[in-house]
Order: C-alpha cells, then sequence, then structure tokens
C-alpha cells in the first residue's frame, strides 16, 4: 500500500518545484532535530577538529549511510558534492543546497569500469572546487551497485585533484534499517546518541596505473567499512 501511494505521488512531486522545495526544509528540519538530540558518545571525533587539522580532502561516505551529511557539516566548511541526476535524488540535493553546498551532478564509475562523460565531466568540476580550497563529497559506493565497495570516481578524484580520501562514518545509537533497500538506508531518529568517525587520509599518486588504482579502490572500501564498524560499535557500546 505504502509503495504504491509513493509511486502515485513520486511523479507529480518531481515536476512540481514547489512541492520539492517545501520537503526539502521538512526533511533538514527533522535531520537538524535528530542531531541536536542526539549528543555524541565518548570515542566519537570531533568534526571541527577535522576541519582544522587536515587540508581539505575528499570526504567519502557509504550510501545509506549519508543522510545525516547536511547536519554534520561544519558551518564554515565549504564544499561540494557530488549528487546523482537521479529524480530520487534532487530532494537530498535540496537539502544540502540549504546548508550551502555547491551541487555537482554525476556519479563514480563501477569496481573495473571507466565512468561515463557524465562522470568525467563531475570530476572536473569536483576538481576545480578542491583547487579553490573548496572540501569535496563523494558517495563511494555506486547506486544500485555492491554495497559498501567503492567505485573508480573517487579514485580518479583523488589521483587528478592530489587531494587525499577521508573515510567519515556517521551513526546514531537509535536507528531504523530499511532492510529490503539495495542499500540497507539507515533512518537515524532521535533522542539517543551519536558517533563521529573519521578514518585516515588515503591518499593515490598522480602516476597511479591500473593496479595501484584499483588496491586504492579496495583500500578505501576497508577504510570507510572500518570507520563505519566503529561508528555503529561506539553508539553500540562495544567495547
Amino acid at each position: 500500500m505504502t509503495k504504491r501511494l509513493w509511486r502515485s505521488i513520486r511523479g507529480p512531486l518531481a515536476r512540481s518545484d514547489f512541492a520539492q522545495a517545501v520537503l526539502a526544509r521538512l526533511l533538514y528540519g527533522g535531520l537538524k532535530f535528530t542531531f541536536v538530540t542526539n549528543p555524541f558518545a565518548a570515542g566519537s571525533h570531533d568534526r571541527h577538529e577535522m576541519l582544522r587539522s587536515i587540508d581539505p580532502g575528499i570526504i567519502a561516505l557509504w550510501h545509506g549511510q549519508h543522510l545525516m551529511m547536511p547536519c554534520i557539516k561544519p558551518r564554515e566548511m565549504e564544499m561540494s558534492a557530488m549528487i546523482s541526476r537521479s529524480a530520487d535524488a534532487e530532494i537530498n540535493a535540496r537539502v544540502l543546497g540549504l546548508v550551502g553546498v555547491g551541487l555537482v551532478r554525476g556519479s563514480g564509475g563501477r569496481p573495473g569500469q571507466n565512468i561515463g562523460k557524465g562522470g568525467a565531466r563531475a570530476l572536473v568540476e569536483l576538481k576545480r572546487a578542491l583547487d579553490a580550497g573548496q572540501w569535496a563529497t563523494m558517495i563511494a559506493d555506486i547506486p544500485h551497485g555492491a554495497p559498501r565497495e567503492a567505485g573508480m570516481g573517487i579514485v580518479m578524484l583523488a589521483r587528478i585533484s592530489g587531494k587525499p580520501v577521508i573515510p567519515v562514518a556517521y551513526a546514531t545509537s537509535r536507528r531504523h534499517v530499511l532492510e529490503k533497500s539495495w542499500d540497507k538506508t539507515t533512518i537515524n531518529l532521535p533522542l539517543g546518541r551519536a558517533a563521529l568517525i573519521v578514518g585516515d587520509p588515503i591518499h593515490v599518486p598522480s602516476d597511479a596505473g591500473n593496479a595501484l588504482m584499483e588496491q586504492k579502490r579496495r583500500e578505501i572500501s576497508d577504510a570507510l567499512n572500518a570507520a563505519t564498524k566503529r561508528a555503529y560499535g561506539v553508539v553500540d557500546g562495544e567495547k
């Protein structure tokens, strides 16, 4: 019933600028409330310290674990983010716009594949943002691909920009996981505790060949999975 209702209204919503603007503000309000009511637990990293201690780089997130990014971003952090061209991503794009994030449309390539022209143009735009002193944000895995496995796009951006990839994970103790979604999308809930984990920077040499690029892709996947596991361990009280 819920799916049929969503499908019936999805098309009109996608075509209504006013409806999307209203939904984006409502969603951001809900995210902000969740963020404020989930104080960071002991063992969490300081997002402002990340800004001070690391030069602007490429923040890597997983699909389904990225929804709180508009609130995690420190207000003073200048950032551009790669956003899919799909209709489903439009609301996310509008929420990011509300907090001043620059939007770049495109997606990264799947493991072992080249990115398309649209993805290549998006990487060039993100490189320009990085060259201008901004941070860049990419969701590392590919829509409807293998979840929790980085694509090649984020590795290519690190190579052409000379900027490191920074694995970042956020988790809350109260959450609802959409188990039937391909990426196990996690809805963070209010009135719990939170954790932010920032992994060590991963650099990709400008002359990296195919073998090293694949090695770095796996390294990013492993580091982001480790950060995610640690974030959940902090909020769930695991030793």
